[in-house]
């Protein structure tokens, strides 16, 4: 998927959509029917919904937008629109709720998809409606399917029992080139105008001064963290932000999540399998506050929003604003760990073929990255098409994560893509990477 979506015919752009919505629903079919009926309405943690209530709201955000919406066809069930409203329930609550039943559930959803194939089919692509412009709404509707497909899989690493997915292994890792690169800064477009499936907090395009920075080859490996944790990082206050330190205290924190000692030697739970840490993979489900305190610690800092998306974007040599690191290229299998392809990040040096052309590497991929940025809106933002998506989540309370995990889909993994969370979340595919100032030699 890419901004040459305006060059296909409608029928090819018609083509194209069903292959989104077929590739998101096989997806979504897997990640529950992997489970047997007591899964999928057992709540596995008060942080995430039931596997069922994620199923049946990506049916009824599928109806609302879609059917009623673009389509302007009757209702499928008004009655359930309330239940399915994520503003309208925590996830602690709604296992409570008189939710539909995987049975209702499965055969709701494939109504609304019936119905949907038919808008499809009957869809002006160019009728005036920005909504439609492009397909924008069906691309809206894949890109929140594969975002709850993602919550789901997380959903997957937080539920007990034995193991039900399963995928083969990332490709090996290998010595880098640098354990750092030398980004010189300068002016870049920021952000996208020409995306068409891109999200509102993503636009508008707009230029953005850096100053010069070091950023890390890859993101912050196991192998690496695990010295932060032995060397009495979670015990040492200095390394911790107020804010930070008062969780730790809080939150009785002393190493990643899902990281345990057994036997003197340090374990890993992923999906079910308890395995020996692998010490070359880029760590996972760390919070906001352990990146930043990891940071401090390496004598670094986080790097802002502004400097992922310079390392990610920008090419030094024709002075150019990228797609992605790589390219203009969709991202392949030669480029980036996503998709749920492997279940785990790659080793570190795993995909050269996706470095950035100044050198920096998994910048798509394998971790979510935290950011020392806040959600802010650019400037020239208008919330589109709904206050919802973002609007209402900008400010200081969420932290900005880029470039997308082993879960994340390529439809979603963009690098204007802007997730965000809650400092103190662990339970997402999230690790980092470091960045710091250039020491005066290293600017001449």
């Amino acid at each position: 998927m890419n901004h040459q979506l305006s060059d296909l015919s409608p029928e090819q752009l018609r083509a194209f959509v069903a292959g989104q919505l077929e590739r998101s629903r096989a997806r979504t079919v897997q990640l529950t029917d992997s489970v047997d009926t007591d899964d999928l309405i057992r709540q596995h943690s008060r942080l995430m919904s039931p596997l069922v209530w994620d199923y049946a709201h990506i049916g009824n955000q599928e109806e609302l937008w879609l059917v009623r919406d673009v389509g302007g066809r009757e209702p499928v069930r008004q009655d359930i629109d309330e239940l399915y409203d994520a503003f309208m329930h925590a996830r602690a609550d709604r296992p409570a709720l008189p939710l539909l039943n995987p049975t209702e559930t499965k055969s709701y959803v494939v109504e609304v998809r019936d119905k949907v194939m038919d808008v499809l089919d009957h869809v002006k692509f160019d009728g005036g409606r920005e909504l439609v412009n492009d397909g924008f709404a069906f691309g809206m509707i894949v890109q929140h399917e594969q975002q709850h497909d993602e919550t789901m899989l997380a959903t997957h690493q937080l539920r007990t029992g034995s193991p039900v997915l399963d995928a083969p292994a990332p490709p090996p890792g290998r010595r880098l080139p640098a354990a750092e690169v030398f980004v010189p800064g300068g002016v870049f477009e920021m952000g996208t105008s020409i995306e068409p499936w891109a999200l509102d907090n993503e636009r508008p395009a707009h230029p953005v001064h850096v100053a010069p920075y070091v950023i890390d080859t890859v993101p912050v490996s196991n192998g690496d963290y695990l010295e932060f944790v032995l060397g009495g990082g979670y015990e040492s206050e200095q390394w911790w932000s107020e804010a930070g330190w008062a969780h730790v205290q809080k939150a009785s924190l002393v190493a990643p999540r899902f990281w345990e000692v057994a036997d003197g030697n340090w374990t890993r739970t992923r999906f079910g399998h308890r395995e020996p840490l692998p010490l070359d993979e880029p760590v996972l489900h760390v919070c906001f506050y352990e990146a930043e305190a990891y940071a401090k610690w390496a004598g670094k800092r986080l790097p802002t929003e502004e400097e992922w998306e310079f390392a990610a974007r920008f090419d030094p040599a024709s002075g150019r604003t990228r797609r992605f690191p790589w390219g203009d290229e969709t991202p392949g299998p030669q480029h980036a760990n996503l998709g749920q392809r492997h279940l785990r990040p790659a080793p570190v040096g795993a995909y050269p073929g996706g470095a950035s052309p100044l050198g920096v590497e998994q910048l798509v991929g394998d971790c979510w990255e935290w950011t020392s940025s806040d959600l802010t809106p650019y400037p020239g933002f208008r919330a589109f098409p709904y206050d919802e998506y973002s609007l209402v989540f900008f400010g200081p309370d969420y932290k900005i994560l880029r470039g997308g995990s082993f879960g994340t889909d390529e439809v979603v993994a963009r690098t204007t893509f802007r997730n965000w969370d809650y400092p103190i979340r662990r339970q997402i595919f999230a690790g980092f990477r470091c960045a710091r100032d250039p020491k005066p030699s290293e600017l001449h």
